[in-house]
């Protein structure tokens, strides 16, 4: 899989002001691959991602007790209290309903740590891909991936908070996500509020870029006759108005 092709022709594609970015699970990093210690929250690390390859152990995403769980791994007493009381905080202000934080879908591995980096850069073959999207992008995304069918769709869900939960459930479903983000995603990251999440399987990026390539030409050949209609019915308007 040719990873730096398949990312590029996803940023010219999509327009991406911000390139894609991999992860993949695993026990110990590639050779020559940087280690990455505690962040605030496992988001961090996405942001972190699109400027180079590095290793982040169970211990490194200790700091956000919902992305632990949600990135798969098991979850020290001190981190399960942690989590138990913030799952609780986030019931008791109407964040979150009873019983919902028992459905948020988690990576399933027993693997020791995750790899992360910029897609064209990245070592191995990703098992999930993040790319940030405008609304633009997103719908662009969601055609191709085929999500937005009135027949026929792959029944790709938009997600909510936890935002990382997308990532689970792409990976889950051998598919595609899209996440509205959540408001951790975007206190930790700093990502503009204009600015979706879309995270693929490996398995599909390239069925995704293959079918990108095909929904752009279809929109640019829509956007025309668009713009064709729109101005000969404007001028039908005014000359009717005169």
């Amino acid at each position: 899989m040719d990873l730096a092709a398949l990312s590029e022709g996803l940023k010219s594609g999509l327009r991406l002001e911000s390139p894609p970015v991999a992860l993949c699970t695993m026990d110990e990093p590639p050779a020559g691959v940087a280690l990455e210690g505690l962040a605030p929250s496992a988001c961090t690390f996405w942001r972190r991602a699109e400027k180079g390859v590095f290793f982040v152990d169970a211990d490194g995403h200790y700091g956000c007790p919902i992305g632990a769980m949600v990135m798969g791994f098991p979850l020290p007493d001190p981190v399960a209290e942690d989590l138990a009381q913030i799952v609780t905080a986030m019931g008791s202000c109407g964040y979150m309903a009873d019983g919902e934080a028992q459905q948020i879908p988690t990576l399933s591995h027993s693997r020791r740590g995750i790899l992360y980096g910029p897609l064209d850069e990245f070592p191995v073959e990703p098992e999930v891909v993040l790319i940030w999207l405008s609304p633009l992008q997103a719908m662009l995304y969601a055609e191709s991936v085929g999500s937005v069918r009135w027949v026929g769709s792959d029944s790709t869900s938009l997600f909510g908070r936890p935002a990382c939960a997308a990532l689970a459930a792409a990976r889950r479903d051998d598919g595609a996500a899209l996440s509205l983000g959540c408001t951790g995603m975007r206190a930790f990251t700093e990502i503009g509020d204009d600015r979706l999440l879309a995270a693929v399987s490996g398995t599909r990026l390239q069925t995704l870029a293959r079918e990108l390539s095909e929904t752009v030409r279809a929109n640019v050949t829509m956007r025309g006759a668009y713009e064709q209609r729109k101005a000969r019915l404007t001028q039908e308007i005014a000359s009717a108005g005169r």
